[in-house]
């Protein structure tokens, strides 16, 4: 089943750590258990979001790497 996506963000040619602040802000404008995704370019985000997610209530639904681009679905914690 696909994942419903409420906000898309397309950050593909920004560097480390634009990507990530950038999902920040957007999550912040989100309700709890909606879903962001992240397209991104830079191989730095790979881990970045893994350690954000690990320190924040948000969930990792996904992250998978396609061609240059790495892709990052975001659910929202309370």
């Amino acid at each position: 089943m696909a994942q419903a996506i409420d906000q898309e963000l397309d950050t593909r040619g920004l560097h480390c750590p634009m990507p990530l602040l950038k999902a920040k802000l957007a999550l912040n404008s989100m309700q709890a258990g909606e879903v962001v995704r992240v397209v991104a370019t830079d191989a730095g985000s790979w881990d970045d979001f893994e350690a954000f997610v690990r320190q924040s209530p948000h969930e990792l639904i996904s992250r998978e790497q396609e061609g240059d681009e790495f892709v990052y679905c975001i659910r929202k914690g309370e």
